[in-house]
């Protein structure tokens, strides 16, 4: 027989994924636990007729071929049950702790629930429920789900859920079941509890913890006391252990925070669980031993909770007092900020803050010249770096702020200044981020790696001025998406937050180099030789170190118009990655001194990079710069990554403004299309789009186009080939290829929409030309006609020619042996031998020697006496004519 099992003090879910597999499997006996919750023996028994659970006590022992686990990996003892003799197939949302049995059957999923497995099973066999079952099984799910709240829940926990209501379920009854009241002798051991519990701080997290002996008589669950005292504690963790008749001890664990994980103190005593949610039975050891050894295991489970410094913007702009709303609705508009701190005119502490609501109401009434003091909210809330996040949650509630300033912490030289700001923004993309933190001890490890040697100590030299110089600095944009894709960097550039150009002065006379700087751009080069990087970093191998390091002062940008250029001013870290295009390009790596590897995300750019998206920062992005479309392409291929399905209809609406970028600027990103690697599949993508065809009407990729760019490769590992290329960039040969196919007139009417330099676009022109010339070439040509037809075309055009028709074509057989052959021969006479020969000089020269050449070129001579032989023939046969 099958017999379907499931742990000790079962729960809803355990109870519900026994029923759904009866369900499933009609044949086999639910057999319920010895020990079964409160609110589920309450419900089992008020609904019993409803199902065919079987209760231990009315187990009769019989043979069991064959068990069927739920919610558990251990297996009951249960009579007549032969461990060794029986198939045993587990379902379960939790992996097992130990090693898997190797002759048992494992489906094991990571859901909130274990029911959710069992119902979509349920739902792909077509099985219909009752409602009391669909109220069973929905207890489960929401019992083991919290609701729907806790970390662990998924969308298909949730997607069952809802199945679930379809069938029936009664929602009335699951809140009944899920709240019961508490017995008698539960209140007892609340306020035993309450008694006892001691406050611990660990890794700044409030834990609550309470240890008792409950009486030898006491027989209640203790999950549902847990819940009352969590809910009355308001701790961020919450243990209890409890001490049953003297033999052993029941722990039950609830955390409130991502930042305390219970069932790893629960695992390391024998029991599990998950993060939230943890319980577990000690065996032969008294209530203090569990208790000490509890206090031991804490710092294990817990991980330090947020700072303010993880999440601020360094830097902080603020108005005066006296700024006139119309001069604020400015600055709002130039740099999108939802608010500003306000300070005062004489002492510049801070005595208030605008928003943008307030703006834009002030403005409506006709307010613009009043000044920002008579229309703020007054006050001066502020946090310290090494403040939570939790304190700046609450001032935000209780005080109605969405940004709240920072100020440098009490004793130090600067106590009391601003030096930042903490947005809403910034807090929802903390809780949003789901607590997937990176330890800067892995990014430091990771950039140890990924940089060559001589680079790494680079970057902890500059690392260390930049932070006695108090500045913040930054590896920033692509450079950080690679590193974290395993890729080496091969450009290095910083962002500073403060001075470059001052921090790059420092770097010279500390460690030698040139400087080369832009105060207008505030960009800075540290310019190094071999033996300056020698000293930078000695001992290192200094192959391929860059001559040059890139410091960028952070800055922001706005758009004035529509496909405009930005205008650019300083600005801090956040506002810096805030002006960029993707959300993968928005990763900051800060590098000064103790900060060195913390990694900034604040627009989920790590999330995007884990799931291989695309996903655009703004949505108006496309709008302001249209070129990124052709950059979101780009990157999609490189990376082999998807565009995100937001992120496509935006692409797709703005479609249409690409008409209003200027020529060269859609030419310079498409250029940058074709010398990407995945040039064919990117081209691809571009069209299916409608991208070329949106640049101009006439632009297509073709499947000849796609032959052609395939064969370029294979011709550029021959060194003659790629001498033909080296005097430009190899993106002509294959912006040639794309517009071999078209006409002389669609060429040239693109040409002229992507302003394509002239030298460029005659080449592309004599490459089309090219083709009409030699495809005219008959098969039985001569070497001299060969060589007559294709001398006037330039090698990078012959090139361009050559990979458009193919190699192994009639007319690409042509070509290749002009080139390869015909192009270097030469008579052995010249005009000197001419002259020589009593010959004037004159128009005949020129026929003479042109003659001599075809000879050569076809066979007819082969030595200098063979030339000056056939000179004389035809010096005479002149002669004769004249």
């Amino acid at each position: 027989m099958l017999l379907i099992l499931t742990h000790e003090n079962a729960d809803f879910d355990a109870v519900a994924s026994q029923l759904a597999a009866h369900k499933l499997y009609p044949e086999g006996t639910p057999l319920l636990s010895w020990r079964v919750n409160r609110n589920v023996n309450q419900f089992l028994t008020l609904f019993w007729d409803a199902f065919e659970f079987v209760r231990p006590e009315d187990w009769r022992r019989r043979r069991v071929e064959r068990v069927l686990l739920v919610d558990t990996v251990n297996l009951p003892s249960v009579r007549g049950l032969r461990p060794d003799r029986v198939q045993v197939r587990v379902i379960d949302h939790h992996e097992p702790e130990n090693e898997r049995e190797t002759d048992w059957t494992y489906q094991v999923e990571a859901l909130g629930a274990t029911t959710t497995i069992i119902v979509e099973m349920l739902q792909n066999s077509g099985v219909s429920l009752t409602p009391n079952e669909a109220t069973l099984l929905l207890l489960g799910i929401h019992e083991d789900t919290g609701s729907m709240v806790y970390d662990t829940t998924t969308a298909r926990d949730i997607q069952a859920a809802a199945w679930l209501v379809q069938q029936g379920a009664q929602l009335s009854v699951v809140r009944r079941f899920l709240n019961i009241a508490l017995s008698s002798e539960q209140r007892d051991l609340h306020d035993r509890l309450l008694q006892e519990v001691e406050w611990i701080t660990v890794k700044g997290l409030d834990v609550a913890l309470a240890a008792v002996a409950a009486p030898d008589d006491f027989e209640d669950e203790i999950s549902a006391v847990a819940h009352r005292l969590r809910d009355a504690l308001s701790p961020d963790g919450l243990f209890l252990l409890v001490e049953l008749k003297h033999d052993h001890v029941q722990l039950v664990a609830r955390s409130n925070t991502d930042n305390l994980d219970v069932s790893v103190i629960a695992r390391a005593l024998g029991g599990g669980g998950h993060d939230r949610a943890a319980a577990a039975t000690i065996m032969e050891r008294d209530l203090g031993e569990v208790h000490d050894e509890l206090l031991e295991l804490l710092p294990s489970a817990a991980k330090p909770i947020a700072k303010v410094d993880q999440i601020m913007s360094y830097g902080v702009q603020t108005l005066t007092a006296d700024t006139s709303v119309q001069v604020a609705a400015e600055h709002m508009q130039r740099f999108g900020h939802e608010g500003y701190p306000v300070v005062d005119n004489d002492s510049g502490q801070l005595i208030g803050l605008l928003t943008r609501r307030i703006v834009d109401r002030a403005m409506s009434h006709q307010l613009s010249d009043m000044p920002v003091s008579q229309v703020m909210k007054v006050g001066s809330f502020t946090v310290t770096p090494k403040d939570s996040v939790e304190e700046v949650q609450r001032l935000m509630i209780e005080e109605g702020w969405g940004q709240i300033p920072v100020v440098e912490e009490k004793g130090s030289e600067r106590a009391g200044q601003l030096i930042g700001i903490v947005t809403r923004t910034d807090l929802i993309n903390l809780l949003n981020d789901g607590g997937q933190e990176v330890d800067e001890q892995d990014v430091r490890r990771l950039m140890a790696d990924q940089l060559l040697p001589a680079v790494w100590d680079m970057v902890q030299i500059v690392g260390a001025e930049a932070s006695e110089m108090d500045m913040p600095v930054y590896f920033v944009g692509g450079l950080v998406r690679d590193l974290l894709l395993g890729q080496q960097p091969t450009d290095i550039d910083m962002v500073v937050e403060g001075d470059a150009i001052a921090l790059v002065r420092r770097l010279k006379g500390e460690y030698g180099g040139e400087k080369r700087s832009h105060r207008q751009f505030g960009t800075a080069k540290w310019m190094l030789t071999a033996e300056e990087w020698a000293t930078i970093a000695p001992g290192a191998e200094l192959k391929d170190v860059p001559e040059a390091v890139d410091f960028v002062t952070a800055r922001t940008e706005f758009y004035t118009q529509p496909t405009a250029l930005p205008e650019v001013e300083r600005g801090s870290i956040k506002l810096d990655l805030h002006r960029r295009d993707f959300t993968i390009n928005t990763l900051a790596i800060r590098l000064d001194g103790a900060h060195l590897g913390r990694l900034l995300d604040f627009y989920g750019g790590r999330r995007d990079l884990d799931q291989g998206l695309i996903r655009v920062l703004h949505s108006l992005s496309f709008v302001d710069d249209p070129t990124r479309i052709l950059r979101a392409v780009r990157l999609e291929q490189r990376l082999d990554f998807q565009i995100e399905s937001r992120t496509l209809e935006l692409v797709r609406a703005a479609l249409p403004m690409l008409n209003r970028v200027t020529g060269d600027r859609i030419r310079n990103e498409l250029e940058l299309c074709l010398l990407e690697k995945a040039r064919v599949p990117l081209m691809k993508r571009l069209d299916e789009l409608d991208v070329l065809t949106e640049i101009h009407r006439s632009l297509v990729w073709q499947r000849e186009t796609e032959a052609s760019f395939a064969r370029v490769p294979a011709l550029l590992s021959d060194p003659e080939w790629r001498q033909c290329a080296a005097g430009a960039s190899e993106a002509v040969v294959y912006f040639g290829l794309l517009l071999h196919s078209l006409e002389i007139g669609p060429q040239r009417s693109i040409m002229a929409r992507l302003k394509v330099r002239r030298t460029t676009r005659e080449d592309v022109l004599a490459a089309s030309q090219l083709t009409v010339d030699v495809l005219g070439l008959p098969d039985d040509a001569q070497p001299s006609d060969i060589y007559r037809t294709l001398q006037p075309y330039s090698g990078l055009v012959l090139l361009i020619g050559l990979a458009a028709i193919g190699p192994d074509s009639r007319a690409g057989r042509h070509i290749q042996r002009y080139f390869k052959h015909l192009r270097h021969v030469e008579p052995v006479l010249d005009g000197n031998d001419l002259l020589e020969m009593g010959l004037e000089p004159g128009p005949l020269f020129g026929q003479l020697l042109g003659r001599l050449l075809d000879a050569r070129l076809d066979g007819e001579v082969a030595s200098e006496a063979e030339e000056r032989a056939l000179l004389r023939e035809l010096m005479a046969q002149t002669e004769e004519t004249s």
